[in-house]
């Protein structure tokens, strides 16, 4: 059928090509700048220079306003025809509807209502992938703003590693706090703030280590696929080489950053693009293996003294655990309120526990916070949508598959990406049936 048979599709091909470069600017600023969990946006100040604005995180507010803009030019492609069922079409609005009835009755209202807006977000989020992204035919840019935010969260980790932390520590210790406003001191002369800068993780332009392993998790997958399309023109070795690099920088920030859910995760992530490979099964069943024994002995090697120490942070996570099960048990309806778990968590903790604001299990935290109905729906909503679409994403594109890893793996870690995960899982299920350029 030609253009002029279809003048809807020709009045929307400019628009599609507008919003795809505008959804990978968008991908990359929130990965660089809005990765940090809703609850800790109290401790990112607005930039006062120019070099603040460009290596610092941005108010979340800032990034409110982009998604309006993104949400607002969505509409010029948005097609209700997603293919999508109609279960899935709705569940998101279920789960959101149970988290604002939640919110009636939450321990903490301040906290309640600023993970309410964010939740607004996600929703928004899963409907653009849904119903304007997946009319998209060419994902190249949409991938390419993964490789570039993800090329600059590798970079500003390294510098880290190589240096930056070091001397981050020592300036920070040099710092006379009773000469700073006391709004600053809040801020940045505090327990946490003292124990991250005495650590050598790395954390890059996140808030703390583990938000960074989450996204290399989410973006490295769809960041190397992206990058391999863009360099077809190029000969094979300076492809690979490439390739390489940003493979490279993404491990061993991975390794860097000390998160040790994080390392199991891309084990696991690998084992799977193993066992879709088209090869002899048994050839398959032995680079799986491989990678396995590989990386759970490296797992092994690096953190033994860590396991001889008597695993501190898992005994910290099962504890966080626990107290999540103990008020959700305490209020199975409609939990505590979205974003509370940290008041119940200060009752229930031992004395001698750290605090904690999330429970590092985003499950039991929607239990916690909303009761049963919130962790089911969102069971269903993230988990569940993983394993559905996994056939169809893996006979799409490698650009497609490599979003859908990364959604899977970031599914089993902490959420600091909550936007483009969302984003991703809508878009995904609405090219479930629809055809995209299989060659990217």
């Amino acid at each position: 059928m030609s253009a002029t048979a279809n003048p809807l599709q020709a009045k929307r091909k400019p628009w599609s090509f507008i919003l795809a470069g505008f959804s990978a600017a968008w991908v990359t600023l929130v990965m660089v700048k809005f990765g940090n969990p809703v609850i800790f946006d109290e401790l990112v100040a607005s930039p006062t220079s120019g070099l603040e604005f460009i290596f610092n995180p941005w108010p979340l507010v800032w990034g409110y306003a982009l998604l309006i803009v993104f949400l607002v030019l969505s509409t010029s492609v948005w097609s209700w025809n997603s293919g999508a069922p109609k279960w899935l079409v709705v569940l998101p609005l279920v789960w959101y509807g149970w988290q604002c009835l939640s919110a009636t009755q939450t321990v903490d209202s301040h906290l309640t209502r600023v993970t309410l807006v964010h939740f607004t977000a996600c929703v928004a989020c899963f409907y653009i992938g849904l119903f304007a992204l997946s009319q998209v035919k060419n994902l190249l840019p949409f991938g390419l703003g993964f490789s570039l935010g993800l090329a600059w969260v590798l970079w500003m980790g390294m510098e880290q590693h190589y240096g930056g932390l070091e001397q981050t520590r020592r300036e920070y210790e040099q710092i006379k706090w009773e000469e700073h406003p006391p709004e600053l001191r809040k801020r940045l002369d505090t327990p946490e703030m003292r124990k991250k800068i005495a650590s050598d993780r790395i954390f890059s332009t996140f808030v703390y280590p583990n938000a960074l392993a989450g996204a290399i998790i989410l973006f490295l997958p769809v960041g190397l696929a992206a990058l391999w399309k863009v360099c077809e023109r190029c000969s094979f070795v300076i492809r690979g080489v490439l390739v390489s690099i940003l493979g490279y920088g993404g491990l061993a920030c991975l390794y860097w950053s000390g998160s040790k859910a994080g390392w199991l995760i891309v084990l696991a992530m690998g084992s799977i693009v193993f066992f879709g490979l088209r090869i002899k099964e048994q050839i398959k069943w032995w680079l799986a293996m491989a990678v396995l024994v590989g990386g759970l002995g490296g797992f092994c090697v690096k953190y033994s003294s860590y396991f001889t120490r008597g695993a501190t942070s898992a005994v910290a996570r099962f504890d966080y655990w626990r107290a999540a099960l103990e008020i959700m048990k305490e209020n199975p309806v409609l939990g505590s309120g979205p974003g509370t778990f940290l008041v119940g968590y200060r009752k229930l903790k031992a004395p001698e526990a750290e605090m904690a604001r999330l429970a590092h299990n985003d499950y039991l935290q929607q239990g916690s916070d909303s009761g049963l109905a919130g962790l089911v729906s969102y069971l269903g909503l993230t988990a569940g949508s993983v394993g559905l679409l996994y056939g169809a994403s893996r006979r799409k594109s490698g650009l497609v598959f490599a979003l859908w890893l990364g959604v899977c793996g970031l599914a089993i870690h902490i959420p600091s990406l909550s936007w483009p995960f969302f984003l991703i899982l809508g878009f995904l299920w609405g090219t479930r049936r629809n055809q995209i350029d299989n060659r990217v």
